[in-house]
């Protein structure tokens, strides 16, 4: 994993389910494979040094969009790959030249699916246009009327519309209008529109348990006769201890045997997971994954950068960063009443304080800013190069962790 930078971004249908992840790779300021001579653009390079760290941790199953730039078009790099997972990403700023459109009907002859990144309608897209199954537009900095325009210049049969960038239920709901049938962004990682003043009592209940689990008094005995006590908390604890993820022989079958087995702070982090789920219930799936990577994440960081927060705290940090996104209501009154530290609150609600670095640093890496990780990487004293290992152990975490808590 050292050196290997890459985080994912979530694309969703039209039911806010997962239909596939973009990889955003550090190569500079650019999100893309980096450029590599054709001589040593093999079968076996791109698997040792992209595709090593463990595809499935990061996507699953399910399809991943890379971006290829006009060099890497040309020399048909994407045939390198499964066409059954792989889905070709063309910049916006290629110049469709005879040898970049020859190699891209080879690519799409061959059965892979092309998207065009970025769209803005012209003329001499045309051939491209002509190949392309998904047409992405950058939902932010495009205006609606030049979405409007270009929609009118495109053929209606087999393209598939995807808004970039949407960033609010807002812009999903104006993209949904517009005939959008994918939507990438973090939409989902926000709240939607508050139509109840107050945080429910289950809601409040839930939350407490979480915010309990972060306070280190909370003792190993009251842990357990907690999780006797609910029979659902029970199950799911089970059914992620008897996952192949542990490869236990002998079968977990107890409260006690399970916190004997996990230790207590794995204990904490898998009932708090329990309790944000049903929370989330409703929500997209994947916003309790990017909450699990999220709390991971900050607590392996926290390791790392031997802040002054106890583990439990720092992955409570984390998973509470997105709390509002769960369940609709503006941090500062969650906050105000849940019993966490004040570095928790002051950095979910104030942005500023001991530990906003570190969610900042979260925040930018899941989305690949990558000069910002840089950046915040510095200001922390944490070595940029250890960054890679650790948000693939988050994601690994959260796949396991996410399974067993549905």
């Amino acid at each position: 994993m050292k050196n290997v930078y890459v985080a994912r971004q979530p694309i969703f249908d039209r039911n806010k389910s997962i239909y596939a992840y973009e990889l955003l790779f550090r190569d500079g300021a650019a999100n893309c494979i980096p450029e590599i001579d054709g001589d040593v653009a093999t079968k076996a390079l791109l698997t040792n040094s992209f595709f090593s760290f463990g595809m499935d941790t990061l996507v699953g199953g399910r399809r991943f969009f890379i971006n290829f730039t006009q060099n890497l078009l040309e020399k048909k790099v994407p045939l390198l790959l499964p066409k059954e997972r792989v889905v070709v990403e063309i910049l916006e700023d290629v110049t469709p030249t005879p040898v970049l459109i020859d190699a891209c009907s080879e690519i799409a002859a061959k059965g892979y699916v092309i998207a065009l990144d970025d769209f803005v309608y012209s003329t001499e897209l045309d051939p491209l246009i002509a190949l392309a199954d998904i047409i992405k537009f950058d939902f932010r900095l495009t205006p609606k009327k030049t979405i409007d325009s270009c929609l009118k210049q495109l053929p209606e049969a087999n393209r598939t519309l995807l808004a970039e960038k949407v960033e609010s239920y807002d812009e999903f709901e104006a993209a949904l209008e517009m005939g959008f049938e994918l939507f990438q962004g973090y939409f989902f990682c926000r709240p939607e529109v508050i139509q109840r003043a107050e945080i429910q009592g289950s809601q409040l209940h839930l939350m407490a348990i979480m915010a309990q689990l972060a306070n280190d008094s909370f003792q190993l005995e009251e842990m357990e006769k907690l999780i006797s006590r609910d029979i659902s908390i029970s199950y799911k604890l089970f059914k992620y201890l008897n996952s192949a993820f542990f490869g236990r022989a002998c079968k977990v079958s107890s409260v006690r045997e399970a916190l004997v087995y996990l230790g207590e702070k794995e204990f904490r982090r898998f009932v708090a997971l329990i309790a944000m789920s049903r929370l989330a219930e409703g929500k997209p799936n994947e916003l309790i994954r990017a909450a699990c990577i999220r709390g991971k994440f900050c607590e392996l960081l926290g390791a790392d950068l031997k802040v002054n927060a106890s583990p439990s705290e720092m992955f409570t940090l984390g998973m509470f960063s997105l709390i509002d996104a769960v369940i609709d209501r503006p941090m500062n009154r969650i906050m105000a009443e849940l019993p966490l530290s004040g570095a928790i609150k002051t950095a979910l609600v104030d942005a500023r304080g001991p530990l906003i670095g570190v969610i900042e640093l979260v925040r930018r890496y899941e989305s690949g800013q990558w000069d910002k990780v840089s950046r915040l990487s510095r200001a922390l004293k944490i070595e940029d190069e250890t960054l890679p290992a650790l948000y693939f152990q988050a994601c690994q975490w959260s796949n396991a962790a996410s399974k067993a808590s549905s």
